[in-house]
C-alpha cells in the first residue's frame, strides 16, 4: 500500500473509505493509500510548494468566499480541485476540474463522467456540484488571466 501521493494531472478523484483510507482514481489507475483525503490534498500542495492553509487563504481571497473552495494544488498545469462538502468531514471526496467530461443529476446524488470515461456517483445535490464547478472555473479563470497580464 502506497503511503504518500503526489496529486498529477492524471488524478480524477480522490474518494474517503475512512480516516486514514483512501481512494484515489487516475486516468489508467486505482490506488489505496493510507492516508487521510486531508492529508493527501496536504501533501500535494506542500509538494507543490505551498500547503493547504496557504492555498486555500490564496483561493479565499482570489474568490472572496470561504466555504468549499477550490484550490489550486499546482499552478502550471492548473491542477484544480474542488471537495464535495465541508474539508472539515471525513466524508468530504475532492474532484479534479479539469478531467470531468460530464455529469448528471441521478437520484438526490450527482453522476461524474470523467474523460477516461470512468463514471462516479457522489453523494451530493446537483445545485451544490454545479455551484462547486463554478467556484472552480472562477479560480481557473483568474488564474489564467494572471498567466497573461
Amino acid at each position: 500500500m502506497i503511503t504518500n501521493y503526489e496529486i498529477n494531472k492524471s488524478t480524477l478523484a480522490i474518494i474517503p473509505l475512512n480516516e486514514n483510507l483512501s481512494k484515489i482514481y487516475e486516468h489508467n489507475n486505482i490506488l489505496t493509500i493510507n492516508k487521510s483525503v486531508s492529508d493527501i490534498i496536504n501533501y500535494s500542495c506542500k509538494y507543490f510548494g505551498s500547503s493547504y492553509n496557504g492555498r486555500y487563504e490564496g483561493s479565499k481571497n482570489l474568490l472572496g468566499v470561504s466555504y468549499k473552495l477550490p484550490i489550486i494544488i499546482e499552478e502550471t498545469n492548473e491542477i484544480i480541485f474542488f471537495p464535495t462538502s465541508s474539508p472539515r468531514f471525513n466524508n468530504c471526496s475532492w474532484i479534479s476540474l479539469k478531467n470531468i467530461n460530464d455529469y448528471s443529476k441521478k437520484d438526490n446524488k450527482v453522476l461524474v463522467n470523467f474523460k477516461n470515461g470512468l463514471n462516479l456517483e457522489f453523494d451530493l445535490s446537483i445545485f451544490s456540484f454545479e455551484n462547486q464547478i463554478f467556484r472552480a472555473l472562477r479560480l481557473e479563470n483568474i488564474l489564467k488571466r494572471r498567466k497573461i497580464s
